[in-house]
């Protein structure tokens, strides 16, 4: 399993997502974070389809912040189950690599 991790996660409004973005910049859980505003999601909810207008969260941190970042996730988040997903960084620049271990 790769050391390095990337964080995928969903949010109700771009002032959720920048709460949670700073959360973890600020408490070295992620080196950066970025935000796409504006994503069309349609979805499954207690056996209903829903549309909702979402933004996403994306994250660059290391394998050892993944169970303090799902906590802080939830802690911060307005859904009752929010999307938190991490994908493997396989390969990267080594120099940006060590930045994210550095800085998370």
């Amino acid at each position: 399993m790769s050391n390095y991790k990337l964080l995928y996660t969903t949010c109700r409004s771009l002032k959720e997502a920048k709460k949670i973005g700073d959360i973890l910049v600020k408490n070295k859980l992620a080196a950066c974070t970025n935000i796409i505003s504006s994503v069309n999601s349609i979805f499954l909810w207690k056996n209903k389809t829903s549309k909702s207008k979402e933004v996403i969260l994306i994250g660059k941190t290391q394998k050892k912040n993944m169970d303090k970042i799902m906590r802080a996730i939830k802690q911060n988040h307005s859904y009752e189950c929010p999307a938190i997903l991490f994908f493997n960084i396989d390969h990267g620049s080594k120099d940006f690599l060590k930045w994210i271990k550095n800085n998370s």
